[in-house]
């Protein structure tokens, strides 16, 4: 069975110094002025997945607000895509408030290796992913590569935490509506989108609409597996961890003790993954 961890994050040594004045962007703002908050390397990444088991990983950008950062880690993830091919796939990501910068800079990462658009993180960019107006150009391109779009997404209720956001089902809705045909990837469960998948109309717009199941022990119950497979289907589920923010061993430990089928546990933690990046059979 391969295991691929679908959302993980890498950064540069140059962000990795706390030193760095980055105050200016609001994603460091809120995710990284805390000293506790890890940022790690692409080698950390590795020996983690070596510990873990874990085969393959998709090594996301953060969806920094500044277009100079977003290329700054995009380089990095490239080089570390380029290290370990076997190992890692890469993500790159873009603002689309920036339009002509943001399509040369998916020319220059898909010419680099990379292979999907993510993470967005459209309220701290500063754009509505539900605005088809924005979206469009990059959706557009995106479809003409055959790459999968990944965004945060966030829960309307419950507790706060840092990076929670306004990126919720309904805006979710909006994108998956106007863009059907795009591979969407919805990180965190989609911010329970997948509960109102039982509306009818709504299942249909998410036929391309995949849930990653990043940071899903700070967010819900166990049983969040179960639930959303039968929801929207167990080939709609993604295994992610959004390391370093959780590790992968106890991750893996509680999926295996859900008590899936062996073929339903195969596809949500490495089969989906596969399918849907183009993976060659293990």
């Amino acid at each position: 069975m391969r295991v691929v961890d679908f959302h993980t994050h890498i950064f540069p040594d140059s962000l990795r110094d706390r030193h760095r004045p980055l105050g200016d962007d609001p994603v460091y703002t809120a995710l990284y002025t805390d000293p506790k908050a890890k940022m790690v390397g692409a080698e950390e990444l590795i020996a983690a997945m070596d510990a873990a088991g874990v085969d393959v990983a998709v090594a996301l950008n953060v969806g920094w607000r500044m277009p100079r950062l977003c290329a700054e880690v995009n380089d990095y993830i490239m080089q570390a895509a380029a290290r370990y091919p076997d190992r890692l796939l890469g993500f790159c990501t873009v603002n689309p408030h920036f339009p002509g910068e943001a399509l040369a800079e998916l020319e220059r990462c898909y010419a680099g290796g990379l292979r999907g658009l993510g993470e967005l993180r459209p309220d701290d960019q500063g754009f509505d992913l539900g605005d088809a107006e924005v979206m469009r150009p990059i959706v557009r391109w995106c479809l003409d590569r055959g790459w999968p779009l990944l965004t945060h997404a966030s829960e309307p209720v419950g507790h706060t935490y840092p990076g929670k956001g306004s990126v919720t089902p309904d805006m979710l809705y909006r994108f998956a509506s106007a863009f059907p045909d795009v591979t969407f990837v919805c990180a965190h469960w989609g911010g329970g989108l997948p509960f109102y998948a039982l509306m009818p109309e709504v299942a249909a717009v998410l036929a391309n609409t995949y849930f990653d199941t990043a940071a899903s022990r700070f967010l819900y119950r166990e049983e969040v597996f179960l639930h959303v497979s039968r929801l929207v289907g167990v080939e709609k589920v993604l295994f992610g961890t959004d390391y370093p923010l959780i590790g992968h061993k106890r991750y893996l430990r509680a999926v295996h003790g859900l008590g899936l089928a062996e073929e339903q546990k195969a596809l949500i933690l490495g089969g989906n993954a596969s399918r849907l990046l183009g993976l060659p059979d293990a």
